[in-house]
């Protein structure tokens, strides 16, 4: 027996398992959905070069924690896992595309693109609802930063924004700890990756200058930006972005999000006219609800509450949504009374007086807010359907709210997205997969403050 043999069974005790649903599956939907009137030897090549393609791709974290290890192309990963996300977006549209050039087609596909992206998100919510995002995007591809670049979850997400013709990525680090890293992952840093180093920069003086300028009535000695500029990459990063040599940030991985705020905030104001806040996008049984504030004001005020509705609803306008929005409280509509549902009152009288162009009304229990039927005992309810904008009356409810539907309702969680910001920055959570760092990544070059 040859020991330079690289061979593919059909068992799953051997590495490169040979297993249907890799294939059939895929085969019939790229047949059905350009109603093929056979499928012929072209269609099945096409699924297998699709597979081989797939298997020189970098494999995403999601792989990764079910295979158990992180496979790599080579002699023991020829061919693709059966549980890959990625394959439903890579055979069907080879597939089609052969039924197409070989006449067997009859309803041909117009748009490959958009039919990559409608089986995406077929698997994966979240990409239907960043679609348009996308889309945007790859029409004006932007500068991001990434700013703990030495982490590979986050080498791997640079990689993937710049294969999927987002934009440049700017990895912060070392270039030999980066390039190690990268290496070790089987990840191609050329084109559109590039390595900046804080401690080496030609910009460090001026970073530090512009940081002392802002903090030297806040405690902070000359030396004290310098040293902030040269050793904390979440300062220069967020000073690059401040002074216009890239055009978003994403950060997150390795700090927790208020450390990282901090830290942001030393260097980007808030936008004039806005409030920073922080809103979840939760996606739950074919609904799409955002919920506010879940990151930044921790007891806000009537005051502050209409602030945030203010600022969520600009939000919901700019991701593609008709706001209409609900302020939350534990009581409905003045029972039980509280302290805090007090608050909430006053603010809804706050956005009367303003005279906002949104839907609106509260305070009121999240039942009442979203159930049509729970709504039905409060005829006098201004809001037209279910809410679609929750504004909580503390982030302590909103944060809790938010992770309690995720772990226990099966609902998918983006964020907290970071808005309000002068300059656009998101942060990620601690310890953030590849694929949440890639859709951060491209909400902050869409610039969601707008």
């Amino acid at each position: 027996m040859r020991d330079d043999a690289i061979f593919a069974t059909g068992r799953s005790d051997y590495p490169n398992q040979i297993n249907n649903v890799l294939g059939f599956p895929y085969i019939f939907r790229g047949a059905l959905d350009v109603l093929a009137t056979t499928i012929n030897m072209e269609m099945k090549i096409a699924a297998a070069r699709a597979l081989a393609e797939l298997a020189r791709e970098d494999v995403p974290d999601e792989v990764a924690l079910a295979y158990g290890m992180r496979p790599k192309f080579g002699p023991d990963y020829i061919i693709p896992v059966p549980f890959d996300p990625r394959l439903i977006s890579f055979v069907p549209p080879a597939v089609a595309k052969a039924a197409m050039d070989t006449g067997v087609a009859r309803k041909p596909i117009v748009d490959m693109d958009a039919y990559r992206q409608q089986l995406r998100s077929r698997r994966d919510p979240v990409a239907g609802v960043l679609q348009r995002i996308f889309q945007r995007i790859k029409r004006s591809p932007k500068r991001v930063v990434f700013a703990e670049g030495e982490e590979e979850q986050v080498i791997r997400a640079a990689a993937s924004f710049v294969h999927q013709g987002l934009g440049t990525a700017l990895l912060v680090g070392r270039e030999d700890r980066v390039r190690e890293s990268a290496k070790n992952l089987g990840v191609d840093l050329g084109g559109a990756i590039e390595i900046v180093n804080a401690r080496l920069s030609r910009r460090n003086a001026d970073y530090a200058a512009y940081l002392y300028e802002r903090l030297q009535r806040k405690g902070f000695l000359f030396r004290d930006c310098q040293r902030l500029v040269n050793q904390d990459r979440n300062h220069f990063a967020a000073c690059m972005v401040a002074s216009g040599d890239a055009d978003a940030m994403v950060t997150g991985v390795t700090r927790n999000f208020s450390v990282a705020l901090e830290d942001v905030q030393r260097c980007i104001d808030p936008k004039p006219g806005h409030r920073v806040i922080g809103i979840s996008l939760v996606l739950a049984r074919g609904r799409t609800v955002l919920v506010a504030d879940t990151a930044v004001t921790e007891m806000p005020n009537a005051e502050d509450l209409a602030e945030i509705a203010v600022e969520a609803a600009g939000t919901a306008r700019r991701l593609g949504y008709e706001p209409r929005l609900a302020l939350l409280a534990f009581s409905t509509f003045g029972h039980p009374p509280g302290e805090r549902s007090a608050r909430v009152q006053e603010a809804v009288r706050i956005l009367d007086r303003r005279h906002v162009d949104f839907e609106y009304d509260g305070e009121m229990a999240a039942d009442v807010a979203l159930n049509p039927e729970a709504a039905l005992a409060y005829p006098f309810n201004r809001l037209t359907g279910p809410a679609n904008v929750l504004v909580m009356p503390a982030f302590h409810s909103a944060s809790i709210s938010t992770k309690l539907l995720q772990e226990l309702g099966g609902a998918t969680v983006i964020g907290p997205i970071l808005v309000g910001l002068d300059r656009p920055v998101q942060i990620v959570q601690l310890g953030a997969k590849d694929s949440n760092l890639v859709n951060m990544a491209a909400l902050a070059a869409f610039n969601v403050s707008g």
